[in-house]
């Protein structure tokens, strides 16, 4: 939660991030390419435990039917959310010329089929989570027909892709559904592993982790499959190891699958062995991620308004139909990489407060209010 707000307010606010793509090799440096790659972990570890939360509340609950009622509605509500408040809070556009679908409505996509899997024994869902993240981009070698109803499909459901829905506002499936849907089934699977003592989970997580490593290196260094982006040598040793992480997140790749869901599983094994204050703190936004995603948008949005202004640009200047969250275009805005650490540690702390409240509203009112149930 903490890492994701690094990217907003960097993809907002950077002087660049409108004209230049923080992982383009040609354009980039190591420090911009990594404060993007660290948030790479946000959105596949957000997939996998929202698989695993939905175990888990399975298994608290026993009731089957509740649980189906229970992710279904999720389901739904979080699309809505997300062509809704979350929309919105992005672009700041009360017309909604850009409609995308991002990591929320993936997620609810993802409940909605689980939904309708809860019978399914654990290692069968397990197994179809595992080939689609696996298989899935065998796909891109199919070649469909431009403009047929089954290559349309396959990209809505497959491939990062823009329809024109009007003259005037365009769908951009952002977050193709299919193989994020497959590290829910997966992350739902693992469920299981949470239940083991302590000591064995974590020798299983090491091992998951390290060996999901071990075959991202192979697969990468082999440079023929896992990634429709190939490495190749660069100007210097470090843009070669840039090169050789620069993996595709959209859609997620198997590569970019196996370093980051590996990266997560030594990340579980590292919180359980370090118990710090810190973490605690970290706990408070964790407690509370859809509140603290819904609000942490709006917070940086408002303050690139009125860094704007600080610049000197004018409400007539601001350009919020064309996805460029209210920058003017063809005008050089926004801050350097420096002063968007400084925005995102500012953001994260005035976030705190927020959260703690809310976390212990929802505490005490969950069963008064169902509505905190979705929030």
């Amino acid at each position: 939660m903490i890492i994701m707000a690094l990217d907003h307010v960097r993809d907002m606010m950077h002087v660049n991030s409108i004209a230049q793509s923080p992982t383009d090799l040609s354009t980039t440096s190591p420090a911009l390419f990594f404060t993007r790659w660290i948030t790479y972990l946000c959105a596949p570890i957000f997939v996998f435990l929202a698989g695993t939360s939905a175990y888990i509340s399975l298994k608290n609950k026993g009731d089957l039917l509740q649980s189906k009622r229970f992710l279904l509605t999720r389901g739904l509500w979080l699309i809505l959310l997300e062509f809704t408040l979350v929309n919105f809070g992005l672009f700041f556009d009360p017309r909604f010329h850009t409609l995308i679908f991002e990591v929320i409505a993936t997620i609810g996509f993802g409940f909605i089929i689980l939904s309708l899997l809860l019978k399914v024994k654990s290692k069968n869902i397990a197994l179809i989570g595992l080939a689609i993240i696996f298989l899935h981009n065998l796909l891109s070698l199919i070649p469909f027909n431009n403009g047929s109803t089954i290559k349309t499909i396959y990209s809505l459901l497959f491939s990062l892709t823009a329809i024109p829905l009007s003259a005037h506002t365009t769908f951009v499936m952002a977050y193709p559904p299919i193989p994020w849907l497959g590290i829910m089934l997966v992350g739902y699977a693992t469920g299981k592993l949470f239940e083991l003592p302590e000591v064995k989970r974590n020798k299983i997580f090491l091992r998951i982790g390290c060996a999901a490593l071990l075959l991202f290196v192979i697969f990468r260094f082999i440079n023929i499959y896992g990634d429709p982006v190939r490495w190749a040598s660069q100007k210097s040793a470090v843009f070669t190891f840039l090169s050789f992480m620069n993996v595709t997140k959209y859609p997620p790749s198997l590569l970019f699958c196996l370093v980051t869901l590996g990266i997560m599983f030594l990340i579980f094994v590292f919180a359980e062995k370090v118990k710090h204050q810190w973490m605690n703190i970290a706990a408070v936004y964790g407690k509370v991620p859809f509140f603290y995603f819904l609000v942490h948008f709006y917070l940086i949005h408002i303050l690139l308004i009125v860094l704007l202004f600080f610049q000197g640009f004018h409400w007539h200047d601001f350009d919020f139909a064309s996805g460029t969250f209210g920058r003017p275009k063809g005008v050089q805005s926004g801050i350097p990489l420096w002063a968007v650490y400084l925005i995102w540690i500012s953001v994260v702390a005035l976030l705190y407060q927020p959260c703690l409240w809310y976390g212990k509203y929802k505490t005490a009112n969950k069963n008064k209010h169902r509505w905190l149930r979705y929030i």
